[in-house]
């Protein structure tokens, strides 16, 4: 099956000057595409995790334990630690939002990874990291971590265009 166009495809970084990136991709969509529910927000986020395992052919894997994410490289190391998510509801739309909480990619815990689907004044879905310091150098993190996040992104916002409403 052909992946969707990526209407309105945007992606956008900024960096603090204590080295915090904050890295955000946008795409429009015709129709909602989760419901406007706490589970809702939470198909947003597993959506992400499933397509991180999909692109990096499970050589990354999403392990999930006390409502904590692990991204894991090869079972073994913890490339990145999510904790709980905080979930947003409300009349214009609906988030799902992962505080960073360690793991070899992260310099320090700090900042979160946010997936939000707003129904107003138009559908629109983003993926946003804030608030984030990277372990590698910003060149490093530019041209490797960065490129992976957003070929991710992009097959994650492919995947969700492409499914039912959830």
């Amino acid at each position: 099956m052909a992946r969707p166009t990526l209407t309105g495809w945007s992606s956008t970084e900024w960096k603090s000057p204590d080295g915090a990136v904050r890295f955000e991709q946008r795409v429009s969509a015709t129709r909602p595409l989760v419901e406007l529910t706490e589970r809702g927000a939470l198909a947003l986020g597993e959506s992400y995790w499933q397509e991180v395992e999909a692109r990096t052919h499970r050589l990354v894997r999403a392990r999930r334990h006390a409502g904590e994410i692990e991204l894991r490289l090869l079972g073994r190391s913890t490339l990145l630690r999510f904790g709980a998510p905080l979930t947003v509801v409300d009349d214009a739309g609906v988030l799902s939002r992962f505080p960073i909480v360690g793991g070899w990619l992260a310099r320090s815990p700090g900042g979160s990874i946010t997936f939000a689907q707003a129904v107003t004044p138009e559908v629109e879905l983003r993926a946003t990291i804030d608030g984030f310091h990277p372990r590698l150098s910003a060149r490093l993190y530019r041209h490797v971590q960065q490129r992976i996040h957003t070929s991710i992104s992009r097959r994650y916002f492919a995947r969700l265009l492409s499914e039912r409403p959830r």
